[in-house]
């Protein structure tokens, strides 16, 4: 898939993860543009796009961002998605002057833990029509 079919960005996510499909819902919510579409990674769109990028494709524990033909990952993703966001949001980018070192250390103590803080997905999320429209797979 070329991303530039989509002038917005990709947010590729861990698809049994709860607390990313609550991200997913937190950003559909906030992103009244539509900038941004979804993945879960382990689809096969997402693998593809993961080979694309040259990332591995087993064992992510990170959301991933493409945006402008490039990957982006960690608490880096996660900071370009909320300057997009509608409100007060874009606010958080400020974050990013904080070293990524900091960040992603932060960032991977969550995603180490995060089937165990918040558990796995049992089932999804009833979706508007407009809201399915955002998921690539």
């Amino acid at each position: 898939m070329e991303n530039s079919k989509h002038l917005g960005g990709i947010v590729l996510i861990d698809g049994d993860c709860a607390l990313c499909d609550y991200a997913v819902h937190f950003i559909l919510k906030r992103d009244k543009n539509a900038y941004f579409k979804f993945a879960a990674l382990q689809s096969n769109l997402g693998q593809q796009l993961l080979q694309q990028y040259q990332l591995p494709k087993e064992g992510f524990k990170t959301v991933v961002l493409l945006e402008n033909n490039r990957a982006y990952l960690r608490s880096t993703a996660g900071l370009r998605v909320v300057k997009k966001l509608n409100n007060a949001w874009p606010l958080f980018y400020l974050f990013i002057l904080v070293p990524a070192f900091i960040r992603n250390f932060v960032y991977n103590f969550i995603a180490h833990n995060r089937y165990r803080w918040f558990g796995k997905k049992q089932r999804c999320k009833m979706l508007t029509e407009e809201e399915r429209t955002r998921f690539l797979s």
